[in-house]
């Protein structure tokens, strides 16, 4: 990231603990991808690969516990403590007075949908002032609880604070929205938001199974490989080094304001991370080796998807990782 917000930077330089991950490009396990989504262009989605699914109803799906995904709601997992942190885990639909309010808890199955939400702020009024971070005023994620059909948007907002997501078509199941956001003005001005709420798409839900950790993982012929373990609950480094054919990548495009995009959730309660990148932007000769700055909130398994952009293409990789 080449300008993180304060409360990114603040967090960072005090948080303790570095760990330092050397990678070397070795083996490869494949996972597809899922491109050209419907009106997303640029975009590219990838979802987990799929053995011996489970045919299971979308209404009992176990991430919906009794959450309705409106955006009243302050607690939507069972992460308390974890405030302190520049994010927190995102399972949240409230956090500080702000509140993600939702239009709408049910999505259509199988076509491409507008998302339609809102900001509230701790005065009651949507908010319309943000900061931008990595290029844009407001980050959304939407995933489904078996963490497949990952998509990163840039949505658009009108004057009056209603934010419109254009969510590519979605598998039945319930799924997790997430807004990350920076208040420009107000008491939140400065700080870190990821807040998020569910929405149900209806049909019946084949769950796939989380694919175990590994490594490495590829897309479109590149090999994206990281070396060491990951910690919980402490800051430090985590590093990333992508190949192809063989060779070290070294023509990595800026996107977003850096060489790499790296998102991960946590398997079972779908918390969110974050990682911001470290390594400095200059100009289209990124690579091999990209660093970022990493709070994983709790221990477990995450599913990590990694953006990266190369000749004008965007591509997304998907790797699962676990965090002692």
């Amino acid at each position: 990231m080449s300008a993180q917000p304060t409360g990114r930077r603040t967090v960072a330089a005090a948080a303790g603990g570095v760990l330092a991950l050397v990678l070397t490009a070795c083996g490869s396990s494949s996972v597809p991808d899922h491109s050209s989504m419907p009106g997303m262009a640029g975009m590219s989605r990838t979802a987990t690969p799929g053995n011996s699914a489970t045919t299971v109803p979308a209404s009992s799906d176990p991430a919906m516990g009794g959450m309705d995904g409106m955006g009243g709601m302050d607690g939507m997992g069972g992460m308390d403590g974890m405030g302190a942190m520049a994010t927190g885990d995102g399972l949240s639909a409230a956090k500080d007075g702000y509140r993600l309010k939702a239009a709408t808890t049910r999505l259509p199955a199988g076509k491409a949908a507008g998302y339609r939400f809102t900001i509230m702020g701790p005065d009651g009024r949507p908010v319309t002032a943000f900061a931008v971070d990595q290029t844009e005023r407001l980050h959304f994620y939407a995933i489904r609880t078996d963490l497949t059909g990952f998509q990163h948007l840039h949505p658009t907002m009108t004057a009056d604070g209603t934010w419109t997501a254009g969510l590519a078509a979605l598998q039945p199941g319930t799924w997790r929205l997430y807004a990350s956001f920076t208040p420009a003005t107000g008491a939140g001005k400065g700080q870190d938001f990821v807040l998020s709420t569910t929405a149900t798409v209806p049909g019946t839900a084949m769950a796939k199974p989380l694919p175990r950790a590994a490594a490495t993982a590829t897309v479109d012929g590149y090999t994206v490989t990281v070396h060491g373990e990951l910690m919980a609950g402490m800051a430090h480094t985590f590093t990333v080094a992508l190949s192809k054919d063989g060779k070290p990548v070294t023509d990595l495009q800026p996107y977003l304001d850096a060489y790499a995009h790296l998102t991960a959730f946590h398997a079972g309660d779908q918390a969110f991370a974050h990682l911001h990148p470290q390594t400095k932007v200059d100009g289209n000769h990124g690579g091999p080796a990209l660093t970022f700055h990493t709070e994983l909130p709790q221990p477990g398994d995450w599913r990590l998807f990694l953006q990266f952009q190369t000749a004008g293409t965007l591509h997304t990789t998907a790797l699962t990782l676990h965090a002692d």
